[in-house]
C-alpha cells in the first residue's frame, strides 16, 4: 500500500453540508434551575464540560446522538454522546452529517479560528466557514492520532499543574516557617550556645520609636521656624501621638527574643491621589513618576504607570515616596488587593495604594517586612471592609500586627527564605514555559491534522468526492423535526 501526505484529495465543504442546526427553542434549562446532582447533565456554553444536572426528562435533547455543542457567545465547543439537557440561551446544538465521523466533525470545529467578538454572537460567522473533508477512513485515522497526541499533552499539563500546586504549598510553608521562627536557629538559641548577649526585638523596637519621635520633633521645629515662631518651652512636645501598640491578648506566643509591633510603630503610612484628569496642567509633559495599584503584582516596582507634573505634586494630595518604600494595594482588580511590592524608584501613587516608608533603623526591616507581607496576604485580604468589593484602608494597614525578630535573626531568615523562594520561582518559570509550549503544540497538532500533514493517506480509501455526494443526498432527503415539539409535561415525568 502506498501512502502520501497532504490534502490534495480532500474536498472543501460548507457549514450546511457538515452540520445541521438542531437547537431547540423550548427544551432548555435556565442556569438558576441547575442542580448539583441529577440523572441528566446540562450542557451549556460555559467553560466546564457540564454546567449542572437535572432530573427533568421532558427537557432531554430528543434528536440522534452524538452532537456537537457550540457556545454562541463563548465559542466553546463540546461533544455530547449521551442524553443531555440543553443549557439556556447561547447554545447551538449541531448534528454532524450521518456519513461523517462525528468526532472528526467535533475536532474540525474545535480547530476553527473564529474572530473574537467578545460576548456578541458568533454563530453567523461560523455559518460562513468551509471545512476540510477527507475520506471517511482517513477521518478515523485523524481522530485516533489527534486524540492520542492530545491525551499525552493533557497528561503532561496535569502533571505540571500538580507541580505548580506543590510549589505553591512549598512557598507557603517556607513563609510560614519564616514568620514563626522555625526556618533558622533563633538568635536566643545561638546566643546561649555561644555564651554571649544579644539585642532582643523589644530593644530594637524601642530604638525605632525613639527615632520616630525625634523625626516628628525635628519636623515640628522646622515648621515653627519657617513661620517665624520660636518655642518658649517644651509643652509643644506633648502634642506628639505615640503609635498604638498591638493588642497581644489574642496573639500567639512568639519565639524567645521576638516581640509584637504594629506597622504604625515601625513606619510612616501614607497614600496618594489621582490628579484631575481633565486638568491638563497636571498631566501634559509630566516628569514626576506616578504609580497605580496594578504595579504591586510584579513584586518590584521599577517603572511608573504614568507621569504627572510638578504642579500636580505641589497642588494635590500627592507625596513623592523614596526608593525602598513598600506599597500595599488597598483595592484593585482580582487578586491585587493586599499584595505588597517594593518601590525601586522615586514615585507618587494613586489613592489605591498605601505607602509604607521606613526610616533610619527601621530601614533594616525592609526584607523582613516584605516576607511577612507575602505570608500575611490572605489574612490581610480578610480584614477588608465594604460591600460588593471590600477594600482595605490606611487604618487597617497601620494596625497590621507584625512579629518582630532580633535584627541579626531577620537577616538570616531573609537569606534562607529568599534562597528557597528563588528555587521555587525558577521551577515555576520552567513549568510555565513547558505549559506554553504544550499549548502551542496542541494548536500545531490540530493545524497539521486539518492540513493533511498528521497521518498518511491511503489511495485505496473511498474518495472524498464520493463521500460528499452521499452527504448531499442525505441532506436532500426529508428531515424529521424531532426537536420541534416539547413533550407534554406530566406529573410522572416531572
Amino acid at each position: 500500500m502506498t501512502t502520501r501526505r497532504g490534502n490534495r484529495h480532500w474536498a472543501s465543504v460548507t457549514f450546511e453540508i457538515f452540520f445541521r442546526n438542531v437547537t431547540s427553542s423550548s427544551r432548555k434549562l435556565q442556569s438558576s434551575q441547575y442542580s448539583s446532582l441529577g440523572k441528566y447533565p446540562v450542557i451549556d456554553q460555559g467553560e466546564k464540560e457540564i454546567g449542572g444536572y437535572t432530573n427533568d426528562e421532558t427537557l432531554v435533547h430528543p434528536g440522534p446522538l452524538p452532537v456537537v455543542i457550540f457556545g454562541d457567545h463563548t465559542r466553546c465547543v463540546k461533544f455530547a454522546s449521551a442524553p443531555f439537557v440543553q443549557g439556556a440561551d447561547g447554545v447551538k446544538i449541531l448534528a454532524p452529517a450521518r456519513s461523517l465521523h462525528a468526532r472528526y466533525a467535533y475536532w474540525a470545529l474545535k480547530a476553527t479560528e473564529l474572530q473574537n467578538k467578545g460576548y456578541a454572537r458568533h454563530y453567523s460567522l461560523l455559518r460562513k466557514l468551509s471545512f476540510p473533508l477527507p475520506p471517511k477512513p482517513e477521518q478515523v485515522r485523524l481522530v485516533d492520532a489527534i486524540e492520542s497526541y492530545l491525551t499525552r499533552l493533557d497528561e503532561t499539563v496535569a502533571t505540571l499543574e500538580r507541580v505548580q500546586r506543590n510549589l505553591k504549598r512549598y512557598r507557603a510553608s517556607v513563609l510560614k516557617a519564616a514568620v514563626e521562627g522555625r526556618l533558622v536557629p533563633t538568635e536566643a538559641e545561638l546566643a546561649r550556645a555561644e555564651k554571649r548577649d544579644y539585642e532582643p526585638a523589644s530593644e530594637l523596637l524601642k530604638r525605632i520609636l525613639v527615632e520616630r519621635r525625634r523625626r516628628w520633633e525635628e519636623a515640628e521645629l522646622a515648621k515653627m521656624k519657617a513661620s517665624g515662631k520660636t518655642p518658649k518651652d517644651d509643652k509643644w512636645k506633648a502634642k506628639y501621638e505615640e503609635p498604638a501598640p498591638p493588642n497581644t491578648a489574642s496573639l500567639p506566643k512568639l519565639p524567645e527574643g521576638w516581640c509584637w509591633a504594629s506597622m504604625n510603630q515601625l513606619a510612616d503610612i501614607g497614600t496618594g491621589a489621582t490628579p484631575n484628569r481633565s486638568d491638563k496642567k497636571y498631566w501634559i509633559d509630566g516628569s514626576v513618576p506616578w504609580v497605580t495599584s496594578a504595579v504591586v503584582n510584579a513584586g518590584l516596582v521599577t517603572q511608573p504607570s504614568a507621569f504627572v507634573t510638578q504642579a500636580a505634586l505641589n497642588e494635590t494630595n500627592l507625596t513623592l515616596y523614596p526608593p525602598g518604600t513598600l506599597l500595599v494595594a488597598m483595592y484593585g482588580e482580582g487578586q491585587t488587593r493586599g499584595r505588597c511590592a517594593e518601590l525601586r524608584i522615586s514615585a507618587t501613587t494613586n489613592q489605591a495604594l498605601a505607602a509604607i516608608t521606613l526610616h533610619s533603623t527601621a530601614n533594616l526591616l525592609r526584607r523582613w517586612l516584605l516576607l511577612f507581607m507575602q505570608h500575611n496576604y490572605l489574612a490581610l485580604r480578610r480584614t477588608a471592609s465594604g460591600g460588593v468589593q471590600p477594600n482595605l484602608n490606611l487604618s487597617i494597614v497601620r494596625a497590621i500586627q507584625v512579629p518582630l525578630p532580633p535584627l541579626c535573626e531577620q537577616t538570616r531568615i531573609a537569606d534562607r527564605a529568599e534562597q528557597a523562594l528563588s528555587v521555587a520561582s525558577a521551577a515555576d518559570a520552567t513549568t510555565n514555559g513547558i505549559q506554553v509550549r504544550s499549548n502551542r503544540l496542541r494548536q500545531s497538532v490540530l493545524k497539521w491534522a486539518f492540513e493533511g500533514k498528521l497521518v498518511d493517506q491511503d489511495p485505496n480509501d473511498e474518495p472524498a468526492s464520493v463521500l460528499l455526494d452521499r452527504i448531499r443526498a442525505e441532506r436532500a432527503a426529508p428531515q424529521s423535526n424531532t426537536s420541534a415539539k416539547k413533550p407534554r409535561r406530566t406529573s410522572r415525568n416531572a
